[in-house]
């Protein structure tokens, strides 16, 4: 009778399977590392084709970037919404509209050509800042803000925190100042590493329609530039830290109301009206106590002055000549 020969499954190999694990690992850093340095390549290269725009302002902080128009009439102070990658080229066509006012566009920490690494950004120290630029640039007569989306928090929190310095508000789709019982939150890096590693490069490259704006208000070297700088500021520790603190500077806000005597324009887009059931109320009762405001629905999305600068510049023009005297 022959033997029974039983054949076992072969044993698993524990230091092959370390060892090709090891070597799996070692390609994916190998692949991620060149991954980065290659997005840092391109990155200095787009840097150093691009000739930077305006001029830095430097603080304790760091350096600032500013954009002055050289108009002569009054001085207006324009605020990007969260987020804009290069706010100087964003407001281009509306800064066109306004140019016959002194036009500023103060490019806060973690936005276009300023610092990218400043932590901190509270409401209190973002507005401090806005006050020193203008100090340094020698702007002290009342200065007329106007701040797209959460840039509505600051101008707000601004003509309250130095009465008597701003002469008029003008709000484009600005985030209503609400307060919540959220704490202060952990900046995120997922952006900042994706952005790093070329992730976001390559996917706004496949779809550059992600980043740039619609329509023909913008020269083709504005569009270049916005979504070079878009995959240069994408993800950055300033824009991070002031997300996390997004909550805790409108609940700031919105503990002081529009100083009363201040004349506000706000303009709303249809979009956000039509998509927020409670977005047209809520500026309405900000609104309330201001002895002149004026409150219009805009045909168009958040970004409103890629759309509409034409009638945003006449409505912001007919309000100020209106309400505002000329001190400059």
């Amino acid at each position: 009778m022959s033997p029974v020969v039983q054949h076992l499954p072969a044993q698993p190999q524990p230091r092959r399977w370390r060892r090709l694990a090891g070597m799996a690992a070692a390609g994916l850093l190998a692949l991620t590392a060149t991954s980065g340095l290659s997005n840092a390549a391109v990155t200095a290269a787009e840097k150093a084709h691009h000739a930077p725009y305006g001029h830095p302002v430097t603080l304790a902080e760091g350096d600032i970037n500013v954009y002055r128009n050289g108009g002569a009439g009054p001085t207006m102070v324009l605020l990007s919404g969260y987020g804009t990658p290069a706010p100087a080229v964003d407001f281009a066509p509306l800064i066109r509209e306004l140019d016959a006012f002194d036009v500023i566009v103060i490019e806060g920490f973690g936005y276009g050509y300023s610092d990218l690494d400043v932590p901190d950004r509270t409401v209190e120290n973002i507005t401090g800042e806005i006050h020193q630029v203008l100090g340094r640039l020698g702007v002290h007569q009342p200065v007329i803000l106007i701040g797209h989306s959460i840039g509505g928090i600051y101008t707000r929190f601004y003509a309250n925190a130095y009465p008597g310095e701003v002469s008029a508000i003008i709000g484009i789709d600005p985030t209503p100042a609400t307060a919540s019982t959220l704490e202060t939150g952990t900046p995120s890096r997922i952006e900042g590493v994706l952005a790093s590693l070329g992730l976001y490069r390559w996917v706004t490259s496949v779809a550059p329609d992600l980043i740039q704006p619609p329509g023909t208000a913008y020269t083709a070297a504005e569009r270049e530039l916005t979504a070079a700088m878009s995959r240069w500021n994408y993800g950055n520790p300033s824009i991070a830290d002031e997300w996390a603190q997004l909550a805790a500077n409108s609940t700031k806000s919105a503990a002081h109301p529009f100083p009363r005597t201040v004349p506000v324009l706000e303009f709303l887009s249809s979009e956000s009206v039509a998509s927020m059931p409670t977005w047209m109320e809520k500026h309405q009762r900000e609104l309330a106590d201001v002895s002149t405001h004026q409150l219009q629905v805009v045909n168009g999305a958040h970004y409103l002055h890629w759309s509409q600068a034409p009638l945003l510049g006449r409505a912001i023009t007919d309000f100020v000549t209106a309400n505002v005297a000329a001190t400059r």
